[in-house]
């Protein structure tokens, strides 16, 4: 894929259905199957609603990215400013069936990018469910490290569904963003 030719740019309101809509497909559901970051073996739920996105692209301390290809919208990511030089990444999703061809690479690269840039942030953080051992090696293999915490799992947040297990935790990881990283160019942020 030439991700040159992608736009990338913050999400607006109005985009809250369709990046509900990337997030579900990406993680729950016979979908998801397409890909390698389901989530379907773990849990049966819808995983974000609508009202959840929109909080998340309209907060003042964060922004979604999206990365569109041509109308399609094909990947987008949570950024969290919490201060003291510390950004949370989440809600990261790619269409399942573009998985594999480097684009979460690329989009993870250009979120530590933006808040290196317009936060100063100097560590990013996120949270993986603690089973999910091949997207965790993914992620050591791009730089990020196991803290050695965990966090519970928000049982108690599923949105229409249930867990298919009773024993998901979360574990948390963290990089410095201490150098500017090659990027490659794209429009955006």
């Amino acid at each position: 894929m030439d991700h040159a030719e992608l736009l990338l740019r913050p999400a607006e309101a109005v985009d809250a259905p369709a990046v509900t809509a990337l997030v579900r497909q990406a993680y729950r559901g016979e979908s998801s199957r397409a890909g390698w970051t389901t989530e379907a073996d773990l849990l049966d739920d819808q995983r974000i609603t609508e009202e959840e996105v929109r909080h998340k692209i309209t907060r003042p301390d964060g922004t979604v990215l999206l990365a569109w290809a041509g109308t399609e919208l094909i990947a987008c990511c949570e950024l969290h400013d919490r201060g003291d030089d510390l950004a949370y990444f989440g809600m990261f999703a790619v269409r399942p069936e573009r998985q594999a061809g480097g684009l979460g690479r690329w989009l993870l690269a250009r979120a530590e990018d933006f808040a290196r840039r317009n936060w100063g942030t100097r560590t990013m953080e996120m949270t993986v469910i603690g089973q999910r051992s091949e997207l965790i090696d993914w992620y050591l293999r791009r730089g990020y490290r196991r803290t050695g915490q965990t966090r519970p799992f928000p049982y108690d947040q599923l949105v229409s569904g249930q867990a298919l297990r009773d024993d998901l935790y979360f574990t948390v990881l963290d990089k410095p963003l201490t150098s500017t990283p090659e990027i490659s160019q794209a429009k955006g942020p």
